[in-house]
């Protein structure tokens, strides 16, 4: 009983550490901003996947696109197989859904509040949301290599795996310098996770399943949309508190004052 009482008051005083997140305004401020955002990257990205679909690849940058997975295809062994294998399976749906829940939970247990949860969904919602919509403005055929793995009905731009890769574990990693701070364990932490993205960009371009362009279009989007939603969710929070350290300041100058007037 005894240590139970003792681990929550060490998590007590660990929730207690962690300043609560302040959002760039009020919800309807937020909802816009997050909105408008969305809207703007399906935009950006749309616009280059008809940029790369309609005007590089008919200008012959298609060869040269092209060239990179053949070169994956014709340099396949069966330890890569599985190596890729594991890349790519890092990022598919089920296991992000997977991770989404298992970090959600972990964030309200650890924080004792749902801030930080609802952060993390929306970073993943918002990137899926994105994702299908530009696959939905953009037709692109997948790579006409020898495909390791059922494609799926999306078209190839963007990279899906990619963009969720770069939400799901760049948003951990995100969370882990939030609440942990920027030591050399969190820092090394953060660049691990950092490249997992990486790792499974290679592993789609080895397997045939997207073009270059693809791979990087996906890192753009889930990596403009993360920083979109710690910009607008958790970065101003800094801000507050740098703003009422020297409030308090002040605060505390002032009440000093009636007492030197008095000696």
């Amino acid at each position: 009983m005894a240590a139970h009482l003792q681990a929550r008051s060490r998590r007590g005083r660990a929730q207690d550490a962690v300043a609560r997140p302040h959002p760039v305004g009020d919800w309807k401020a937020v909802t816009l901003r997050l909105a408008a955002g969305a809207v703007v990257l399906w935009g950006l990205l749309s616009l280059i996947g008809f940029g790369v679909t309609h005007l590089l690849h008919s200008a012959g940058f298609l060869a040269s696109d092209l060239s990179v997975d053949k070169w994956f295809a014709g340099h396949r062994t069966g330890a890569l197989n599985v190596v890729t294998y594991i890349g790519t399976t890092m990022a598919q749906t089920t296991t992000a859904i997977g991770v989404t829940v298992v970090v959600v939970l972990l964030l309200r247990w650890r924080l004792g509040r749902w801030h930080e949860s609802g952060i993390f969904i929306t970073v993943m919602a918002g990137e899926l949301l994105i994702f299908l919509g530009i696959t939905f403005t953009i037709h692109e055929p997948r790579p006409p290599v020898a495909r390791l793995d059922a494609a799926p009905p999306t078209s190839s731009f963007p990279s899906g795996h990619t963009a969720a890769a770069v939400a799901l574990y760049g948003g951990i990693a995100v969370m882990i310098l939030w609440i942990y701070g920027r030591s050399t364990v969190t820092r090394i932490a953060a660049g691990v996770l950092f490249c997992i993205p990486v790792y499974v960009g290679l592993s789609r371009l080895y397997r045939g399943m997207h073009y270059p362009t693809d791979v990087l279009a996906g890192a753009l989007l889930g990596g403009l949309w993360l920083l979109l939603v710690t910009k607008t969710l958790l970065q101003p929070a800094l801000a507050a508190r740098a703003r009422a350290r020297p409030a308090l300041g002040r605060r505390r100058a002032a009440a000093l004052q009636p007492r030197a007037r008095r000696s």
